[in-house]
């Protein structure tokens, strides 16, 4: 049996969904709400919005933030946009995948169209976690070598798997939706030397794409079983590394994916995470400031480098805001500058602050030997002080992954930080997600956060 064809009838099956990965889910799941909250109210990916109003189609669901509904594909569309819009979305380590922005826009799409229950949610969300973070896994890094993101590359298995859940398609027809989206996996990382937007897109891109998918299958189209086995599929193709396809199934239903995606407490790229946890580390411990600071040599994983430490991107003056959430050499000085790293850090005023990029230009690293999987390496950095000392920092790993998670305290606090106290009712249907007849009243509490009333004195 091949690989695609053993997840698809496990994803389509029954599940028994332990209650630490029913958690997860919904921790996840909240994480993303609130990353799209924000992401609407930045207006970061308004042309989105725009054009998944544009593509219309029958009133099936109604994107995140929108009481307008339209066809399911260009819902999820706008939606995983909205959860990547700030790059404050969660990532799994080990496929170093953003799951939730892949996950959460083809559950509330899809569930809205087929008016699927919280529980029928929760459960398809687990799917989506499993098939988006084993798929990539599969091939650490074998997909950023390749120039790709790796996002969109598996996150279109995701999409595909969760809706042929949702709508009830049996195995060999979920088969058939793994095949065709196979034919649809890309994402250029051509936005990291640019600033361009197709990174935000990414993730809508694959949900859209996912859901036709399986809406394809179900009509009749077929696609290659053999889509993650070969020849000539997915990672044959795709992958800079050589891929275990086997693993992608490897204790389904016992060993969950699900319990090791990683939350961010930083808007930037997951990979520098551990870099700004150190440096903060040391800055806290012994006193000193920005104004104190000659050097700071980072240790970096040799993963890691070429996505936030290219020799051919200027590092000290980058040119928008995604071009600074993947600058290590700028976000470490903001770090020093500001003892925090937020959304405010990367607006245009901060990016223009001249003292952020004169300390950046003085911030270099070392490429270390690999340990592990790079999103999960540990951190060090070497302070060199303008009263000749040389002081250490150091974390075994940054806050938020697997081994050193945000408690459920510093998630709320991340949630209503991105939400507002608007975000409550939001809050409260997640966390009683399984026993919600359906998806209606979170979506109407979604519309709210995102459309707050204006307080007094405020904007009307």
């Amino acid at each position: 049996m091949t690989t695609a064809r053993r997840l698809a009838e496990w994803g389509t099956a029954p599940l028994e969904v332990p209650a630490a990965v029913d958690a997860a889910a919904r921790r996840h799941l909240l994480d993303g709400f609130g990353a799209a909250v924000a992401g609407h109210r930045s207006g970061a990916v308004d042309a989105v919005l725009e054009v998944a109003s544009g593509l219309g189609g029958p009133p099936e669901a109604a994107p995140l933030g929108s009481q307008e509904r339209i066809g399911a594909p260009a819902a999820a569309l706008a939606t995983g946009a909205l959860v990547h819009a700030l790059d404050f979305d969660d990532t799994h380590a080990g496929g170093l995948v953003h799951a939730t922005a892949v996950v959460l826009p083809a559950v509330l799409a899809v569930g809205q169209q087929v008016g699927a229950t919280g529980r029928q949610a929760l459960d398809a969300a687990v799917v989506g976690y499993e098939t988006v973070c084993r798929i990539a896994a599969a091939a650490p890094h074998g997909f950023h070598t390749r120039g790709l993101h790796a996002t969109m590359v598996a996150g279109v298995f995701s999409s595909a798997l969760v809706t042929s859940r949702l709508t009830g398609q049996d195995a060999a027809t979920a088969t058939d939706a793994l095949g065709i989206a196979g034919s649809q996996a890309g994402g250029l990382l051509a936005f990291l030397g640019t600033g361009a937007s197709t990174k935000q897109l990414h993730p809508g891109l694959a949900s859209h794409a996912g859901i036709l998918a399986a809406r394809l299958a179900a009509a009749g189209a077929s696609g290659p079983e053999t889509v993650l086995d070969g020849p000539h599929g997915l990672y044959d193709a795709l992958s800079g590394v050589p891929a275990d396809p086997a693993s992608v199934v490897e204790r389904l239903g016992e060993r969950w994916e699900t319990t090791r995606i990683g939350i961010k407490p930083y808007p930037a790229c997951q990979l520098m995470h551990v870099t700004l946890d150190a440096v903060r580390e040391v800055a806290a411990r012994e006193g000193f400031g920005a104004a104190d600071v000659v050097s700071v040599v980072a240790d970096v994983h040799p993963d890691s480098a070429p996505t936030v430490c290219p020799p051919d991107r200027d590092l000290a003056h980058p040119h928008s805001p995604y071009a600074a959430k993947f600058s290590l050499p700028w976000s470490t000085a903001a770090m020093l500058l500001d003892g925090t790293v937020g959304l405010a850090t990367y607006e245009p005023a901060s990016l223009a602050r001249s003292e952020v990029a004169d300390l950046a230009a003085r911030v270099a690293w070392n490429v270390t030997a690999p340990t592990g999987h790079a999103a999960d390496a540990p951190g060090r950095v070497v302070v060199r002080l303008s009263d000749g000392r040389e002081v250490i920092g150091s974390v075994a790993g940054s806050a938020g992954t697997t081994a050193h998670p945000l408690t459920d305290a510093q998630l709320l606090e991340k949630f209503f930080g991105n939400a507002g106290p608007e975000g409550r009712a939001v809050a409260d249907r997640v966390e009683h997600l399984a026993d919600e007849p359906g998806l209606d009243e979170l979506v109407a509490a979604l519309h709210a956060a995102c459309h707050p009333a204006p307080g007094p004195g405020g904007p009307s």
